[in-house]
């Protein structure tokens, strides 16, 4: 299993798929062709069908400027290895191609060849939930003990500078105003909800904060601002509002917060490695169901809840999404992205309140409900995975038309 410095990846919004990783591929693909005189992308399957709302053309453009960069769309071509293919062509000044590379996003920013193992290495020996429960009953380690242990020393110094943005994302969030980009007319409602929370008591409160700083993360994504794909961008909200509302109402120290980031990196490393994060894949719940089950656990890990407990807290956040269509409208990664990261912060902090009464015992365990969740992906129509072919994105249209 890879390191969390290949979960936790710090990039502009709005899709870690669709914005994240096409421009990391063009660069590569630039940096080897630095003298071909113009380029074409292919764009396959769901990066075809949403690239537009997700703005991959205009990160194409971007990198490949002052040079040409035709790009053709190909949403009814789904090639056999991802949903996210991408066709890259370098071309000299007669017209010759000088390469050409196939390469997929396969979710939270990251790249791969069809065939090829990721280039970094594994530095986590255990890749199950289980496995790992076992050696901290055997060793008295918890989840974020076995993060470090795995990681190295440089682990502390990368979550710092990963809960810095994720922090300034909040922020940024909560004092922006005004209607997001792409033409729904979604307006920024974080700053509102903020203030409104103190208006009302404590449950209220509660939710009114949680609810506002997931909003927060999740309009600076859509907006185009920097964020911290957790575990990708259309997720990215979820694990942030949890850490920040826990660290005002229990006064988490900054330790205890890279701590939980730890174990939330953890859980979303083995929903990563053993299922998938990608919408295209295998819809939101993939994305927003794995982001709440990183929360549930590192909010149960700051309320002093035992291993058992956390296991359980992010089996429940994984298990009641399941079958999560991802279907935003227009391509956008606002509606229903946006408040599907404000919800998924409550039932996050809820799962971890259920687990902290129980003892920790449950008949489906984390790995069992992360292999459903991949053969649930598997077989949902493709017109419910990111294409915005179907669901809510097809009655929005239908709406428009009529």
């Amino acid at each position: 299993m890879k390191s969390l410095k290949e979960l936790y990846r710090i990039g502009t919004g709005p899709s870690s798929s669709h914005t994240m990783a096409p421009r990391k591929a063009a660069e590569q693909f630039l940096a080897r062709q630095a003298s071909a005189a113009s380029f074409r992308v292919t764009l396959f399957g769901s990066l075809a069908a949403t690239g537009r709302g997700h703005l991959t053309d205009k990160v194409l453009e971007d990198v490949f400027a002052p040079r040409a960069c035709e790009i053709l769309w190909r949403p009814e071509t789904e090639l056999p290895f991802h949903p996210n293919g991408m066709y890259f062509e370098a071309l000299a000044g007669d017209g010759r191609v000088l390469e050409k590379w196939e390469v997929y996003s396969i979710g939270g920013g990251a790249l791969q060849e069809a065939g090829k193992e990721v280039a970094s290495e594994d530095v986590y020996a255990l890749n199950s939930m289980e496995d790992i429960l076992k050696r901290s009953a055997e060793t008295g380690e918890s989840c974020w003990e076995y993060v470090a242990s795995c990681e190295g020393e440089d682990l502390y110094p990368f979550l710092d500078g990963i809960w810095d943005v994720m922090s300034e994302s909040v922020v940024r969030g909560l004092n922006h105003v005004g209607v997001l980009p792409g033409g729904l007319g979604v307006a920024r409602k974080a700053q509102a909800f903020h203030r409104k929370a103190s208006l009302y008591g404590p449950d209220f409160k509660r939710n009114g904060l949680l609810w506002a700083y997931a909003l927060a993360v999740s309009e600076e994504n859509a907006a185009g601002g920097i964020i911290v794909t957790a575990p990708t961008c259309g997720g990215s909200g979820v694990l942030p509002a949890v850490l920040r509302y826990l660290s005002e109402s229990l006064d988490c120290s900054r330790q205890d917060i890279l701590r939980a980031l730890a174990t939330a990196g953890l859980v979303g490393n083995l929903v990563k490695h053993n299922a998938s994060i990608s919408g295209a894949e295998v819809g939101c719940q993939g994305e927003v169901g794995t982001a709440c089950s990183m929360a549930a656990a590192a909010a149960t890990q700051l309320h002093g809840g035992t291993v058992r407990q956390i296991e359980y807290a992010a089996e429940m956040g994984l298990e009641h999404h399941l079958g999560l269509t991802c279907d935003p409208v227009n391509g956008l990664v606002q509606i229903p992205c946006i408040e599907r990261n404000a919800h998924a912060a409550t039932r996050a902090l809820s799962c971890c309140h259920f687990a902290l009464l129980s003892g920790g015992e449950h008949k489906i365990t984390f790995d069992e409900i992360t292999l459903v969740m991949k053969e649930t992906g598997k077989a949902l129509p493709s017109i419910y995975r990111e294409t915005s072919g179907g669901g809510i994105a097809e009655a929005y249209r239908q709406r428009k038309q009529d």
